[in-house]
């Protein structure tokens, strides 16, 4: 795992002031009447935790039915991903790591938030805060626990950190009792926080 980072992110005071100036901006065009700040929370809602993960949800779908794609995956996910029309923003440079019985993999960018937004659409708000990017290096296991995630004390957790020149993408083990299940059908367990390692791969309604 590399420490480094470059110039390419985007540091606190920086995105703050941005933050700052995307608020009055928002203000001003909802006093004028232009905007329904309702609608504009609904539509980044459906970016965060839908449209954008269903993306990686594909790739990792992929993966789990077709060995030679996740073969490929593990060799050179740039390519495998883009071979199924997902590149762009920040996903020019990824790496898939894969969840094991005896590994679970969690992803972090300690000193901003470096995310793939081409697979997994735009970075939860607890991602980019201080304390998880903090903690999720110092007490793993810890952080899990606060997702619900409690993985067996024999498993190893392993902390990925996220840069400007490489970004992680985790493939979370496929649940039990999907054997017959079609790669649309299998996309539909995977969610955001899985792919970050926050979370597991949900199971279908009849193996529960």
């Amino acid at each position: 795992m590399s420490d480094h980072h470059d110039h390419d992110h985007h540091h606190d005071n920086r995105y703050s002031d941005m933050q700052a100036r995307v608020k009055a901006l928002e203000t001003v065009l909802t006093e004028k009447g232009l905007i329904d700040p309702a609608a504009i929370d609904a539509i980044v809602e459906t970016y965060e935790t839908r449209v954008g993960p269903r993306n990686g949800a594909r790739v990792v779908a992929r993966a789990w039915s077709d060995a030679d794609f996740a073969d490929w995956l593990r060799r050179d996910a740039t390519a495998a991903i883009a071979s199924l029309g997902y590149t762009g923003r920040q996903g020019e440079h990824m790496r898939a790591v894969f969840n094991t019985p005896d590994t679970h993999n969690l992803v972090v960018c300690t000193l901003c938030s470096c995310y793939p937004w081409s697979v997994l659409g735009l970075p939860p708000v607890w991602y980019k805060a201080p304390a998880y990017r903090s903690r999720a290096v110092i007490d793993p296991r810890g952080v899990l626990a606060e997702f619900g995630l409690h993985p067996p004390a024999e498993t190893k957790i392993r902390v990925w950190d996220s840069t400007a020149e490489l970004r992680y993408l985790v493939i979370p083990e496929r649940p039990a009792g999907t054997e017959d299940l079609d790669e649309a059908a299998l996309a539909g367990l995977v969610s955001r926080d899985a792919m970050i390692g926050t979370a597991i791969a949900g199971y279908p309604e009849a193996a529960r």
